[in-house]
């Protein structure tokens, strides 16, 4: 699909198709579109569950109850839901473990490239915990740049998309076990394809005018 189709086409699922299934190769893309997000410094601050099971639908869908409840049915009924979560601490180790992956990977013909891409990255790290303080929203902004691509990556694949944040993230931690891991919940993304009764599908898409949001210098 093309982009400016798949952006046209895309919109926020209400309702997904209980029957259609996203195929095994499909996933397999989903889970490359997770990895290959960018983020500043590369930095990589995310952890992702990855639900394709009836039993996984079920524990994320343990942080739609009380006042979220609306939003049960759209992560049982998905074929896929994504729980993206954010690191709650980014450590010296840490940033070293991502400049190793990288050495791996052959992105330094010299040590020193090593060394100073290392010492930009920690440099960036500790203005947001030391100077601005606000370490975990800075995090928390490259799982949203995660979010950004990955919505607009599945859409190409043909494949409907909803992003949620209201649910019980806490409760959502608490199922994973994921602030014990060192990571918390921050948005969730179901996957599959609209259902035919699906409101939403055939309302217009509705966006303010360029000549609004956009100013040209």
């Amino acid at each position: 699909m093309e982009l400016m189709q798949a952006l046209t086409n895309r919109y926020s699922t209400k309702e997904f198709d209980q029957i259609k299934k996203i195929s095994d190769e499909d996933i397999e893309t989903i889970k490359n579109l997770l990895q290959l997000a960018p983020s500043s410094t590369n930095v990589q601050p995310w952890h992702f569950i990855v639900a394709s099971t009836e039993e996984g639908k079920k524990r994320v869908a343990t942080a739609a109850q009380g006042d979220f409840s609306f939003n049960e049915p759209k992560l049982l009924n998905a074929s896929a839901v994504v729980v993206f979560s954010t690191k709650s601490e980014i450590s010296e180790d840490y940033l070293h473990h991502v400049t190793e992956k990288e050495d791996q990977d052959g992105r330094f013909a010299e040590e020193k490239h090593k060394q100073g891409t290392h010492a930009v990255r920690k440099m960036f790290v500790d203005l947001h915990k030391y100077d601005l303080k606000d370490l975990q929203q800075w995090s928390e902004k490259q799982v949203y740049l995660n979010v950004g691509s990955f919505l607009l990556g599945v859409a190409e694949l043909g494949i409907d998309a909803v992003p949620m944040e209201g649910l019980d993230l806490k409760a959502l931690d608490n199922e994973f076990d994921l602030r014990e891991k060192g990571f918390t919940s921050c948005v969730v993304v179901a996957l599959g394809y609209r259902s035919s009764t699906d409101f939403n599908a055939t309302l217009p898409k509705s966006r303010l005018n360029q000549s609004e949001i956009i100013e040209e210098v």
